[in-house]
């Protein structure tokens, strides 16, 4: 993070630079950050509150899904089960958790 400015203060090894927000309540992250995370144009972010700091991170997006094609082979190789066998089984699993 090179090209420090005034505003810029380096302590404790937490980089802080102030931002000033606009009357549309928008800022802009600073390059070295968003540089330091690799965040570029449409990063998502996530901003938390959590005992009067305000924390921004990157959105953590759900591991891809992979869906198996439709001509693999079931996973489920035994005999079919009736409705009735389904409900008996839903029923008595229900019951072990109360």
């Amino acid at each position: 993070m090179s090209g420090y400015n005034s505003y810029q203060i380096l302590t404790g090894g937490v980089y802080m630079e102030k931002v000033r927000l606009s009357s549309k309540g928008q800022f802009v992250l600073p390059k070295a950050i968003r540089d330091l995370h690799r965040w570029g144009p449409g990063t998502e972010l996530v901003i938390l509150e959590r005992d009067n700091d305000v924390i921004i991170r990157a959105a953590r997006p759900f591991a891809e899904t992979i869906m198996e094609p439709a001509d693999a082979p079931p996973v489920y190789s035994g005999a079919p089960l009736t409705i009735e066998d389904m409900d008996r089984a839903i029923a008595a699993e229900a019951g072990k958790r109360r």
